[in-house]
């Protein structure tokens, strides 16, 4: 089952640590650690197998992306080793990397993506383009009143205004190529409701939001604890300290804002209520590409006795964050191929703010992934539609 994976955002780090990362596994270069899909409760023949993924993608910037992977090497994120090895398959990749389209109306835009996107796909024979997201953090969105409708929006980007943000503009290419989307960012993609509308008219599914790498899967194992365990959390601190070029994106107060309002969720919807306190996010340029949480929980137990946790997170987020972008991808592509369409919520599991469900506990996720992946195993064409 030959699947595209079209990235948004290709050249960043990110997309580079998955396109080096999915060659090498193609080529027996590095085993699969960090692939959900590769444990036994997961793995099986629905998933497309990493040597039939074929890879492409858009970016804004023209860095050649064998320079990316030599600077992403040299910053200690990628084995040098791997980079050297791979210099003709990132050659091939290369040649797959267009240039984000620019210029013209939105519609016009949205039209040259679909090209790229439909081209993509019958040039190599595929079943199949999974689109993922892995650009930078955007702020917001003003609210427009197409935002609510297909057919105004349709309208609305054959206008001079900018209607909808760059991810919204890929999700809305995508679905109207017949592609699942993947948004593995807090920025907007396809939560609008004009353009969930026609993922559902073009019966695609769709997964998102916002990448579960680092401090807030660990709060998505702790905070059900304290639930579970009836235990009052006073006070819910943390701060993350990053380089790279997401922590510079996220020096912008309206990116950073978006993604506290993804890291924050978890803890709402698990334990009922928001205890006191909040998480920052600072731009730190010496630490490149990794990052550091450091989180401070009070807690009351029994009589009121008050009580402390701390954890420190130390990570390197695109060596995290590209197995999983490659476990979306395959998830995704088979959930297609099954007919399922709308939101996959059982995917929730690889999300801070997962759509379509409030379920943040990582052991219930687990639960529903695994059912998703035996559904898909034993059912194929007849699993069940969502």
């Amino acid at each position: 089952m030959r699947t595209g994976v079209w990235l948004v955002g290709a050249r960043g780090s990110v997309a580079t640590t998955s396109i080096v990362g999915a060659l090498a596994l193609r080529a027996g270069l590095t085993g699969p650690t960090g692939c959900v899909t590769e444990l036994p409760e997961v793995r099986g023949p629905a998933l497309p197998a990493f040597a039939d993924l074929v890879l492409g993608g858009h970016d804004v910037v023209a860095t050649p992306l064998a320079k990316r992977a030599e600077e992403l090497a040299a910053a200690g994120v990628l084995p040098g080793r791997l980079v050297a090895a791979l210099t003709e398959e990132l050659a091939a990749v290369e040649r797959e990397l267009r240039p984000a389209p620019t210029g013209g109306t939105q519609a016009d835009r949205a039209a040259a993506l679909v090209r790229d996107l439909t081209d993509f796909r019958e040039r190599h024979g595929l079943a199949r383009v999974v689109v993922v997201n892995v650009s930078a953090t955007e702020p917001a969105p003003r609210p427009h009143p197409a935002h609510a409708d297909p057919a105004a929006l349709r309208a609305a980007l054959t206008g001079p205004d900018e209607v909808l943000p760059p991810s919204s503009l890929y999700a809305y290419a995508a679905v109207t190529a017949g592609c699942p989307y993947v948004d593995f960012t807090p920025s907007t993609g396809l939560r609008l409701p004009a353009l969930t509308a026609l993922a559902d008219e073009h019966r695609v599914p769709y997964a998102g939001n916002d990448g579960k790498t680092g401090e807030t899967l660990v709060k998505s194992v702790l905070a059900p604890m304290f639930a579970m365990r009836h235990l009052a959390v006073r006070s819910w601190s943390g701060i993350n300290l990053l380089g790279g070029g997401d922590g510079a994106n996220l020096a912008d107060p309206d990116a950073n804002a978006a993604k506290v309002r993804s890291k924050q969720r978890v803890l709402g919807e698990t334990l009922g209520y928001l205890p006191q306190g909040g998480t920052r996010i600072e731009y730190v340029e010496e630490m490149g590409d990794f990052k550091t949480a450091w989180d401070l929980v009070t807690f009351a137990g029994f009589l009121g006795t008050g009580m402390r946790l701390e954890f420190t997170w130390h990570g390197c987020d695109s060596a995290l964050a590209a197995p999983l972008v490659l476990d979306l991808a395959r998830l995704t592509a088979a959930a297609h191929a099954a007919g399922h369409t709308g939101p996959l919520t059982d995917l929730a599991f690889f999300f801070k703010d997962p759509l379509g469900t409030t379920t943040h506990s990582l052991a219930d996720q687990w639960t529903r992934l695994c059912d998703l992946a035996r559904q898909l195993h034993e059912g194929g064409a007849d699993a069940p539609r969502r």
